[in-house]
């Protein structure tokens, strides 16, 4: 079954619910950069969203350096923002609060 898009709308609409995350210039992909106290708790929150994001079949692009997490949200597979990301993004917002 294909994943469908989000619409323009409804991207926008998505991320009024998520305002510490931006689009990318193409609208292809939502990203948001998480800092944390230190390594460790940069880690737990990574390790706590890659269990949600197994049980989502929906994995982040991210790259950690320190406290420092850059995350980029794309379902590749529709090519672009599906609800999935907004899904997983929502996660991540809230293991990090």
């Amino acid at each position: 079954m294909a994943i469908a898009l989000l619409s323009a709308a409804e991207r926008a609409d998505a991320l009024k619910t998520l305002p510490d995350w931006t689009l990318a210039p193409d609208g292809k992909a939502i990203a948001r950069r998480f800092v944390f106290r230190d390594f460790n708790a940069a880690f737990g929150w990574m390790a706590r969203v890659a269990l949600t994001a197994e049980k989502l079949d929906h994995h982040p692009d991210w790259r950690n350096v320190y406290k420092t997490v850059e995350v980029t949200l794309s379902t590749h597979e529709a090519g672009g923002v599906t609800a999935r990301d907004i899904a997983l993004a929502e996660a991540m917002d809230a293991f990090a609060a």
